[in-house]
C-alpha cells in the first residue's frame, strides 16, 4: 500500500449538510407506501410544505393527510406530472417500490438541477438521508454513504442511548443566555470558557432537568467569575450488573470530579466513572466502616462548598436500605443542592437474575424488604407475627450474617420449616450463585458453600415458581424439600 492510498480511501462523494426546510420550502415525495411513509415521517419534521404523487395512500399515510400536514395528488406518476410539480421543490424523494419508475424520477429531478434521493438506489441519487437522532433543535446525523444502513442504525441506537431526552432543553436554554452572556464576555475565547464551565457543572443539570431560574443563576455566577457551590449526586448503581445502570446515571458518573462509593459496586460499574474524577472509597461492612456515616455527610458537604460535583454512588437504589434519606437531610441542612437518581434495587435486580419472580397471584399478593442487620448485643428486633405470614414474600437486606436467626424465628413465628427459601450472591454479576432451599436448610447450606456479600435472601412459596429462562443457569430441584439444591 502506498503512503497514498489512505487519503484516497477517505475520499467520498457524499458530504454531509443540514438543510434548510423552513415554511417557504417545498418538498416532493412520489409513492404512497410504507418507502414513502418512512420519507414523509422525517419530513413532517421540518416546517417544510409536502406533497405526495400517487395513486392512493397507504393506512399511515392516510392518517398524516388528514390532519392537513402534507398534500395528496392522487393520479399516477408520469414525465408530464414531473415535469409539471418538480419546478420548485427543494428536494424530491423517489419512493416508490418500481425501481425503473424510481429511476425516471431521479433522472428528471437531476435534470432540474433538483437534490434527488432514489431510495436505496445509490447510482440515480444526489442525496441519500442519513439515520437521525433528533433533540430538537439538535440534530445528529449518522451516514455511511450508502455502504452500510444497518451499521447507520445501529450507530444511532447507540447514540440514542447517549443523549439525554431533554437535550433540547439544555439547548434552547443556551441559545436565550447568548445576548447576555455576549455583552459581558465580547471575546469569543471568553465566552467559550464560560459555556464550558456551564456544561461541565451544575448548570448543564439544571437547564436539562427544567430548572431554567437555577441554570440561570449558575451561568450568571460563572460569567461574573464566580464558581460558587458544587452540588451532590445520589446515585443508585443498581444491583452489580453494569449494563443496568440508568442512562441518566451514566451521564453523571461521566461529569463527576469526585465520587464517594462503598465495598458493593463492582469495579465494571466503577469504570464508568470520568476517568480523572477522585475517587473516595467510604464502604461500609459489617463491623467495619471506612467512614461512619455521619464523616460521609461531612465530606459531601466539604467536597461541595469547595465547588465539586460530588457523585455519592451507591449499589441498589440510594433509598432502599442505602441511608440516602439520611444523607439528604444532613444535605437539606447544610444548604447544598442535590439530585437523587434512582437505581434498579438489589432486591428486584437479584431476584429477576435468579428466576424468582417476587410476586405470584396464586401465593404472594405483596413482598416486605428488610433488613437483616442486627443489634449490637446480636438480637433482631423485628415484628415477626406480621413478617412470617402465608402469602407474601420477604426480601432480606444484609441478612447472611444473621441468618440462622433468622430462619430460627421465622419458623418460631409460624411458618413450617420446609418453607421455600433461597439464597442469592453477586446478582446479576457474571459469578452470581443462587442456593434454593428451605427454611432449615438454607444457613447450613449457605456455610457450606461459603457465600459471601453481598446476598440476598428471598423467602416465599415464590421460590417454588423459579423460571428457568435462557437468562437464568438451572439450579436445582423445584422441590425446596425434595434433593439438596445446587449452586450455580
Amino acid at each position: 500500500m502506498t503512503d497514498a492510498d489512505p487519503g484516497k480511501e477517505q475520499q467520498t462523494p457524499w458530504f454531509p449538510v443540514t438543510l434548510r426546510l423552513d415554511a417557504a420550502s417545498k418538498a416532493l415525495i412520489i409513492g404512497g407506501g410504507n418507502i414513502a411513509a418512512n420519507k414523509t415521517s422525517l419530513l413532517i419534521t421540518t416546517e417544510a410544505s409536502v406533497m405526495l404523487i400517487a395513486p392512493a395512500l397507504n393506512e399511515e399515510l392516510t392518517r398524516i393527510a388528514a390532519t392537513g400536514r402534507i398534500r395528496h395528488l392522487p393520479v399516477a406518476v408520469s414525465e408530464d406530472i414531473l415535469k409539471e410539480h418538480l419546478p420548485g421543490n427543494r428536494l424530491v424523494f423517489a419512493a416508490t417500490n418500481d425501481r425503473e419508475v424510481n429511476r425516471m424520477v431521479a433522472a428528471i429531478a437531476r435534470d432540474m438541477n433538483i437534490p434527488v434521493c432514489a431510495v436505496d438506489d445509490l447510482a440515480p441519487s444526489t442525496f441519500i438521508t442519513p439515520a437521525i437522532v433528533r433533540r430538537p433543535p439538535v440534530l445528529v446525523a449518522i451516514s455511511t454513504a450508502g455502504a452500510a444502513p444497518v451499521l447507520a442504525r445501529r450507530i444511532r441506537q447507540q447514540i440514542e442511548a447517549l443523549l439525554p431526552a431533554h437535550l433540547g432543553r439544555l439547548a434552547r436554554f443556551m441559545q436565550r443566555m447568548r445576548p447576555s452572556v455576549a455583552t459581558l464576555h465580547p471575546t469569543a475565547e471568553t465566552r467559550r470558557r464560560v459555556w464550558e464551565h456551564f456544561l461541565d457543572g451544575a448548570g448543564s443539570e439544571q437547564a436539562l432537568s427544567g430548572d431554567d431560574v437555577s441554570a440561570q443563576h449558575t451561568l450568571e455566577q460563572l460569567a461574573q467569575g464566580n464558581t460558587g457551590e458544587g452540588e451532590v449526586w445520589l446515585v443508585g448503581a443498581g444491583p452489580g450488573d453494569a449494563d443496568l445502570l440508568t442512562l441518566k446515571a451514566l451521564r453523571l458518573m461521566q461529569n463527576a470530579d469526585s465520587v464517594l462509593y462503598d465495598h458493593l459496586l463492582p469495579p465494571e460499574i466503577l469504570d464508568r466513572v470520568r476517568r480523572d474524577a477522585e475517587r473516595v472509597f467510604v464502604g461500609k461492612q459489617r463491623s467495619d466502616h471506612a467512614l461512619p456515616q455521619p464523616a460521609i455527610n461531612n465530606e459531601l458537604i466539604r467536597r461541595a462548598r469547595a465547588g465539586e460535583r460530588v457523585l455519592r454512588l451507591k449499589g441498589g437504589d440510594p433509598f432502599i436500605f442505602g441511608r440516602g434519606g439520611e444523607e439528604i437531610e444532613a444535605l437539606m441542612a447544610a444548604d447544598i443542592p442535590f439530585r437523587v437518581v434512582p437505581g434498579i434495587s438489589a432486591a428486584n435486580g437479584c431476584a429477576a437474575a435468579a428466576g424468582i419472580p417476587l410476586t405470584h397471584r396464586d401465593c404472594a399478593q405483596s413482598c416486605l424488604f428488610l433488613t437483616g442487620h442486627a443489634r449490637a448485643d446480636g438480637t433482631l428486633d423485628l415484628p415477626w407475627d406480621t413478617i412470617a405470614r402465608r402469602g407474601q414474600t420477604i426480601v432480606i437486606y444484609m441478612g447472611l450474617g444473621g441468618i440462622a436467626m433468622l430462619c430460627e424465628r421465622l419458623v418460631q413465628h409460624g411458618l413450617p420449616p420446609d418453607w421455600p427459601a433461597a439464597a442469592v450472591e453477586k446478582g446479576t454479576q457474571p459469578d452470581q450463585r443462587v442456593i434454593v432451599a428451605d427454611l432449615r436448610s438454607l444457613p447450613e447450606r449457605t456455610a457450606t458453600e461459603k457465600f459471601r456479600s453481598p446476598s440476598l435472601i428471598i423467602v416465599g412459596e415464590v421460590v417454588r415458581h423459579r423460571v428457568m429462562s435462557r437468562s437464568v443457569k438451572p439450579a436445582m430441584s423445584a422441590n425446596a424439600g425434595g434433593d439438596p439444591p445446587e449452586v450455580v
